[in-house]
This record gives structure tokens, C-alpha cells and sequence, in this order.
């Protein structure tokens, strides 16, 4: 009976529950859309494509382990294993093709070596397509397997062979030079053969460049050490049995054995970081707006059961008890929640897609990692939609359902005078709450840890702001009422309708503090911490010019040209990774030590960078990694470099801007040896030289330039623009689906008061004067939300600033908040005087005698 009631009540007032509707269908769009990503990062399969022809792999293990072992008395212990990805390619001991080759089944073992060979200066420009190159031996091809198009195998070391793909683009032939940056300097070579995968296409996410076996282990660099190991079996042999062969012949080592879909990870370590970097990003914005979805949808649900307060009253007055109108909202709400989370979770399939293909356009996700279309993200949407639905429902629904018939028929007239105790207590606690996740978000200091704090505090202040809106909305009025009443009778009238439907504007007022307050810590976030990272790097950098490059980076052979160049006093070589401490992950540059003192100085603030220098086992530190690590100048720092390698090194310093130079500084030997990209990102040059003198030295290195540090610390800022869209892009969609319940929540508040507006006219107000006063209020609204949302952005910026800076100093930028606010008003000013004009259009008497 409730269900067909339900169904009756939704027939006949279709616009009271068309809010409710595109706000569960938003919601569930936007979770879809999330799960998607998800279930991508940790689903999503990556292809191979260089060991196409590979049943078995053998590669090393691109982890770091720790086993803990806790002892938990009678006798008992609990062991815990748990392991985190390295940077960097992770080589394997030559010599572990011996234990294979001899085994029954294996037919022959190929050693693979995979190192950076970039083809530079090529016809219409690069003639890469913006694929990553990547050099091999050539007896490693039958792991593709490539085969000869044209001309014959490298012989020499200046011969090399590249693929089909790369010659028709670049329009090479058999005989033409190549220029290739590989791990050393840039070196012309002659094209010796062209060479296709066969049976197949081209690679499409690479392209191979085979040079004979001497000249790829002297570019690959690394003696003794092999990328993998392909094991071709004997025709006929099982996969299966031969992985468990090759498995035991292993056993002791760190060597990993992988078939089918397990050699894409392998072969593509950036698509498999992407893995857990799509993983935590899905997670967050899932996360983040399914909290924002919960306040949103009750917020909806609130207003429209109030909308409909008189109804439910007299459905209490003619004998409905209070659990049939509990179980009228709840049906009411699961049907309406089921169309909506339906139509939500297909619209969320193409909107995952969209997403993904922006962030493989951003370089984010790499396109070798493919996107998932399961069904379980849109059945987990609809779940989630139906039970919040149900929930929002019974939560608005709770007070009207639990009051006696007369005091319900009382509160349907005129709202309550004050909200519940219940609900400001609530209000009191969640307010406290977001304080406590201020006050935490101003002791973190890494940037993963403070984030999600960050957004987390952003809802739980807006939830705070929701639950105590009656009365904030009351206060306003009343700071307002002065200034109001001087503008004329209908802001005195809009004051007054502030104050008596305080629980109605409180509805409105919540999205749009959502909006401003969550706008600006999405824009806001980065710069705050990017701002202080170049103030630091600006002040530390003494180098009179720096070397950059368009390409991979800059070879020593061009640091050590500008080094013989007159007037140079120094040239310091920087690299760039992430390393293991245990199994955290800190940002390490490597720095050449002779001159360093010259081109750099990072605040040391205990021991000396003339130390650090003079030893190649040693490290400089940042205060925080000094403090996270327990350590000072003398102490051991125990780590595993970009390849997962173990080193341990004595502290030499300990330094202050961490941010703008990384936790950890070592030596450059040292890093570059065990980084798939030797070359240096930046090389930081001093002494009395011209620009033009250094651009002689390295002219004959292509794509090295030279730039006054301003310059540089420029293109730093192009760069972290870039990863601020990102986020930006990441968050975007909660932001959008805000904004939507801005509209809604604002359309669904005026459209409540056509009746209201047909009285004022018969009372003898004209459209535009109704007008006004609806403007009026609606600015009142805004200016009270923008003050609350910019509060809320305001307090938890400055604690994100104190932890991860060290001072109160959030990245604000005017223009940019301005238009925030600007945007929201257009919304609010929009989504009001549609709906109010369109209210009008109607003959007040027509109105007034119909309801």
C-alpha cells in the first residue's frame, strides 16, 4: 500500500522530486566514474609488447621488502610482510641465465638489455611521435620478434637498426646518419638495417632502436647486469609446467618469473606505477565526493521534505502513524533512488572514460595501461545510491514523522523557532571535529599524508555548517537587518524572510559555502606549496647560468665542456629520483661535490656541504627528513637507491629547504649509476661567463640550452602548473557536482514559493520589486556562505601551510579568488531569477486560489 501511495505521490509532484533526482544521479555518476578508476589501478591490464613472442620472463624484483615479527605472548608471533616499488628498473645478475638454460623445455635463454637511445634532430621534428625510444642488443629481436625489412644486422659499433615505424616517420633509409642520446654523449651512427615485428603491427607505445652487442653494453653501462631474461621454450612444452621448473631453479633468489599479462608490468614499470598512483587518486576522489555526494543529497532531501511539511502533517492528522510516514519517504525515496542511480551509473561509464583519456593526455596514466569497463563500479553506484537515498530520506523525515499531529499541523504554518538540540549538538561536535583535522593538518609534513587530511577537513567544517545553518543564517540576518533597511522596504522584507525561514536559506546556504570553500583549497593547494618550494629554490641557487635540455637531459660530456670554458669557477651536475628509507619513499637529488659550495646553498643548519663533498659515501638532509629518520651529522643513513640497490651512507648535513632541493641530497656518482636516465636534469653553472660563451661550448650537443636562473625557475612554475590542472582535473567533477547542487538546491527553493510571490503582487508589489527582494536575499545567502566557505578554505590552508612550510603563508591569489566568488554569484543570482521569473509569469489570482 505505501509503495503504490509512494508511487502515486512521485506521479503527481514530478518537480518536487526532479532535485532530488539530479542530485542522486550526479552522485551516482560521479561514484561510477571513481570505481571506474579504481578498478582500472588495480585491474587494468597492460599489454606487452617488446616480449610478444615470450612465453616466460625472468626479471628482477621491482620491490622493497621488511618482515616484521611481533611476538604476542603464550607463545604465539605474527608475522607481517610488506613490500613497495622502486623507482627505478631493477637489473638482474647475468648470470642467472645459467640456472635456466640447461633446464628440459627450455630451448634458448636471450638476454635483454633495455636502455635510454632517443634519436635527436631528426626530420619533422623528432620523428618519434612522442613515444619513449628505447635501445636493445640486437640478438635479443626474437623476443619480439623483429626480423629485417631491409639492409642487414648491426656489426660495427657505429651501426644500428631501427624499427619500421621510426623510418617511416623520420623517412630514413639504409645507409642515412642518426644522431642517438643514449646514457653518454650524443654519438652519430649509420643505419644498417630496418627491421618490422613480425606477424604483427608495429609497437605502438615504443620504438626500438638494436645496436650490436658490445655498443649496447657499453650504453647500457651496466656490467654483468641484464634487463631480463626471455626463456623461449621447445616446441610443445607446456607454459605452466615450465614457469614451475624455472621458478624452483631460482629458488634463493630475487629473480621474478612472469607469462601471459604478467610481462606488461615488466616491460612498461611507468604504466605499473601508474597502477597505484590511479589506485590512491580514484580512492581519494571517491572518497572525497562520495562525502560531499551524502551532504549534498540530505541537504536535497531536507528541502524537499520540508517543502512538503503541510501534507505530511495532514497525513498525521487523518489517523498515519509515524512509521507509515517513515516507510511513505522511504519508498518514496528507494524509487526514485533506483531511477536515478540507473541512469547515473551509465552516464558515469563514458564519464570514467573521458576521464581517463584526460589524464593519459596529461601523461598521468600511461597509455599502455588500459582501461577497465567492469560492472561491479555501477552496481556499487546504484547500491550506494539506493541506501543513501533511503537514509537522506529518514534522516529529513525523522522530525515531521515523530511529532503529534497538532504540533505537526503547527510547524507546517510557521517553522520552528529554533532547530533541535539534537542537531546542534551534532553541529558542535563535527565543528570540533574539523578544528581537530586543522590542528592534525598543521603537524603533517608530507604532501600524501596532508592532502586527503586536507579535503577531509574541507567537508567535515561544511557538514559542521549544514547542521548549525539556522542559526548562522539568523545571525546574519541580524548583523544585516541595519545595513538592509536602508536600502528601501523589499531588502526589509527580504531580511525578514531570512530570519523566519532560516532553516530554508540554511539549506542554501550549505552547497555554496561546499562550493566556494572547496573551489578555492582545490586552486589554492598547490601554489601554497609550490610557491615555497621556488622562494626556496631562488634562494638557494648561486649559479650565474643553468644547462637544461629539450631532450633526456645533459650529458657529462657537455658538463665537462662548460667546465673548460674561461671564466667557469663551477658546474654542478643534478639528477633527480625518489629512494627507499625502509619502505618510505623520499625525494633524492644527486649533486657532483667539486664546486659545489659555488652553485648551491640549501641552509645547512648543522655539519657542512665542504664535508659532504669531499666523501662520496655520504649524504645531506633536509630538518624534516633529519627528524622523520632520527638522525644528525655522523649518523648512518641506511637506504635502497632508484633501482631498489642498498647503500648506506654517513649524514654530512643536515639542511633547510627541503622543499625546494628534496629530503635527500647524495652523491651524483652514486644516484646516476642506478637511474634509468643517467643524464642530468639540470647542470647549475658559476663564475664571470657569458651566456654566449656556453652556448658555444655546448652547441654540439642538440637540445642543451642555457638560461639565467630566473628563466629556469619559470619553467619550474610551467611545470607545476601542469600537476596543478591535474589536480585541478582530479577534483573537477566534485567541484561540477557542487555547482549542480548550487542550482538545484536554489531552483528548488524558489520554486517552493510561487504562492508566496502571488500574494506580494496582490498586495501590490510589481515583478520587479519581488524581483529585488529575491536578489536581495539571494545576495545575503552569498555573502554569508562566501564568508563561511572562505573561512573554512582559509583555516585549512594555513595549517596545510604550517606543515608543509613552516610558516602561515597559504598561496593565495586574489585574481584567481575573486573569480571564485564571482562564479559562485552568477550561479546563485542565475538560479534564482530564472525560477522566480518564470513564477511570475502567472496570474497571481490564478496562484494564489490554486494551492
Amino acid at each position: 500500500m505505501m509503495l503504490r501511495y509512494a508511487l502515486r505521490t512521485i506521479r503527481h509532484r514530478k518537480a518536487g522530486f526532479l532535485g532530488a533526482f539530479l542530485a542522486l544521479m550526479c552522485a551516482a555518476a560521479l561514484v561510477t566514474a571513481c570505481g571506474t578508476l579504481l578498478e582500472t589501478g588495480l585491474r587494468g591490464r597492460i599489454a606487452t609488447e617488446r616480449y610478444a613472442a615470450t612465453p616466460l620472463l625472468v626479471s628482477a624484483d621491482q620491490n622493497v621488502h621488511r618482515t616484521t615479527v611481533k611476538h604476542k605472548g603464550n607463545g604465539r608471533t605474527k608475522v607481517k610482510h610488506k613490500a613497495k616499488p622502486v623507482a627505478e628498473r631493477a637489473w638482474l645478475p647475468a648470470a642467472t641465465a645459467d640456472r635456466i638454460r640447461t633446464l628440459p623445455g627450455v630451448r634458448t635463454v636471450v638476454p635483454e638489455l633495455t636502455f635510454l637511445a632517443q634519436p635527436l634532430g631528426l626530420p619533422g621534428h623528432g620523428g618519434d611521435g612522442g613515444a619513449p625510444s628505447y635501445g636493445h642488443a640486437w640478438a635479443s629481436a626474437p623476443l619480439t620478434p623483429f626480423a629485417l625489412t631491409a639492409g642487414k644486422a648491426p656489426a660495427a659499433a657505429d651501426d644500428v637498426v631501427i624499427d619500421r615505424a621510426l623510418a617511416e616517420r623520420a623517412g630514413l633509409t639504409t645507409g642515412d646518419p642518426i644522431t642517438v642520446q643514449s646514457t653518454r654523449a650524443p654519438h652519430t651512427y649509420r643505419v644498417s638495417g630496418i627491421a618490422a615485428p613480425q606477424g604483427r603491427g608495429g609497437l605502438r607505445q615504443q620504438t626500438a632502436l638494436f645496436f650490436s652487442t658490445a655498443e649496447a653494453t657499453r650504453l647500457a653501462d651496466r656490467a654483468g647486469q641484464v634487463t631480463a631474461l626471455g626463456v623461449l621454450p621447445t616446441p610443445g612444452t607446456d607454459t605452466g609446467r615450465l614457469k614451475q621448473q624455472v621458478t624452483a631453479a631460482l629458488k634463493g633468489t630475487t629473480a621474478q618469473v612472469t607469462t601471459g599479462d604478467g610481462r606488461g608490468p615488466v616491460e612498461f614499470l611507468d604504466a605499473a606505477g601508474a597502477r597505484v598512483k590511479l589506485v590512491s587518486m580514484g580512492g581519494a576522489m571517491g572518497g572525497t565526493s562520495l562525502l560531499v555526494a551524502v551532504l549534498v543529497v540530505v541537504g536535497t532531501f531536507a528541502l524537499s521534505v520540508q517543502q512538503r511539511h503541510r501534507e505530511l502533517a495532514l497525513l498525521r492528522t487523518i489517523a498515519a502513524t509515524s512509521r507509515q510516514v517513515r516507510r511513505l519517504l522511504g519508498r518514496e525515496a528507494l524509487v526514485v533512488g533506483a531511477l536515478a542511480g540507473v541512469l547515473g551509473a551509465l552516464a558515469g561509464l563514458p564519464l570514467a572514460g573521458w576521464l581517463h583519456s584526460r589524464f593519459t593526455a596529461m601523461g598521468v596514466v600511461p597509455p599502455t595501461l588500459e582501461p577497465t569497463a567492469g560492472i561491479l563500479p555501477a552496481c556499487a553506484a546504484v547500491a550506494v545510491t539506493l541506501l543513501g537515498a533511503w537514509a537522506a530520506a529518514r534522516i529529513s523525515g525523522r522530525r515531521i514523522a515523530g511529532l503529534r499531529p497538532a504540533e505537526a499541523m503547527a510547524e507546517s504554518a510557521v517553522e520552528r523557532g529554533r532547530p533541535a538540540r539534537g542537531r546542534v549538538l551534532a553541529g558542535l561536535l563535527l565543528l570540533a571535529g574539523g578544528g581537530v583535522l586543522v590542528g592534525v593538518l598543521s603537524v603533517l609534513r608530507t604532501e600524501a599524508a596532508s592532502t586527503p587530511v586536507t579535503f577531509l577537513a574541507v567537508v567535515v567544517l561544511a557538514t559542521a555548517v549544514a547542521l548549525l545553518g539556522p542559526l548562522l543564517v539568523r545571525a546574519a540576518a541580524f548583523l544585516a537587518a541595519g545595513v538592509l533597511r536602508r536600502t528601501g522596504p523589499m531588502s526589509t522584507l527580504a531580511t525578514a524572510n531570512i530570519r523566519g525561514n532560516s532553516t530554508r536559506m540554511a539549506s542554501v546556504v550549505t552547497p555554496l559555502t561546499l562550493l566556494i570553500g572547496m573551489t578555492c583549497t582545490v586552486l589554492f593547494l598547490q601554489p601554497t606549496i609550490s610557491d615555497a618550494a621556488r622562494a626556496q629554490a631562488r634562494e638557494g641557487v648561486r649559479a650565474t647560468w643553468v644547462l637544461g635540455a629539450q631532450g633526456p637531459g645533459v650529458p657529462a660530456a657537455a658538463a665537462e665542456a662548460v667546465r673548460a670554458t674561461p671564466g667557469v669557477t663551477a658546474a654542478t651536475e643534478v639528477v633527480r629520483t625518489t629512494v627507499r628509507v625502509g619502505l618510505e619513499k623520499y625525494t633524492a637529488q644527486g649533486v657532483t661535490g667539486a664546486g659545489l659550495t659555488r652553485t648551491w646553498d640549501p641552509g645547512v643548519t648543522s655539519g657542512s656541504l665542504a664535508a659532504f663533498a669531499a666523501n662520496e659515501r655520504s649524504a645531506a638532509i633536509s630538518e624534516l627528513a633529519a627528524d622523520r629518520l632520527g638522525l644528525r651529522p655522523g649518523g648512518e643513513l641506511v637506504l635502497h637507491l632508484g633501482d631498489g640497490t642498498p647503500a648506506t651512507l654517513t649524514v654530512a648535513a643536515v639542511y633547510r629547504s627541503g622543499l625546494g632541493f628534496g629530503d635527500l641530497t647524495l652523491p651524483h656518482g652514486l644516484v646516476a649509476r642506478h637511474m634509468d636516465n643517467p643524464l642530468a636534469a639540470t647542470v647549475l653553472v658559476a663564475g664571470e661567463v657569458s651566456g654566449h660563451a656556453l652556448s658555444a661550448a655546448v652547441s654540439e650537443y642538440p637540445g642543451v640550452t642555457v638560461v639565467a636562473p630566473a628563466v629556469a625557475d619559470r619553467l619550474q612554475a610551467d611545470r607545476e602548473q601542469q600537476n596543478a590542472e591535474v589536480n585541478l582535473l582530479a577534483m573537477g567533477l566534485v567541484l561540477a557536482f557542487t555547482a549542480i547542487a548550487v542550482v538545484n538546491t536554489l531552483a528548488m527553493s524558489v520554486s517552493e514559493r510561487f504562492r508566496e510571490f502571488a500574494l506580494l503582487r496582490l498586495a501590490g508589489a510589481t515583478r520587479r520589486q519581488v524581483l529585488r527582494m529575491l536578489r536581495t536575499e539571494t545576495l545575503s545567502v552569498l555573502i554569508l556562505a562566501a564568508a563561511l566557505g572562505t573561512g573554512i578554505a582559509l583555516a585549512v590552508l594555513t595549517a596545510f601551510s604550517i606543515g608543509m612550510t613552516g610558516r602561515a603563508a597559504p598561496g593565495l591569489l586574489p585574481l584567481v579568488y575573486g573569480s571564485v566568488v564571482g562564479a559562485a554569484a552568477l550561479l546563485a543570482l542565475a538560479a534564482t531569477a530564472l525560477p522566480g521569473r518564470l513564477a511570475l509569469r502567472s496570474r497571481p489570482v490564478e496562484v494564489a486560489t490554486s494551492q
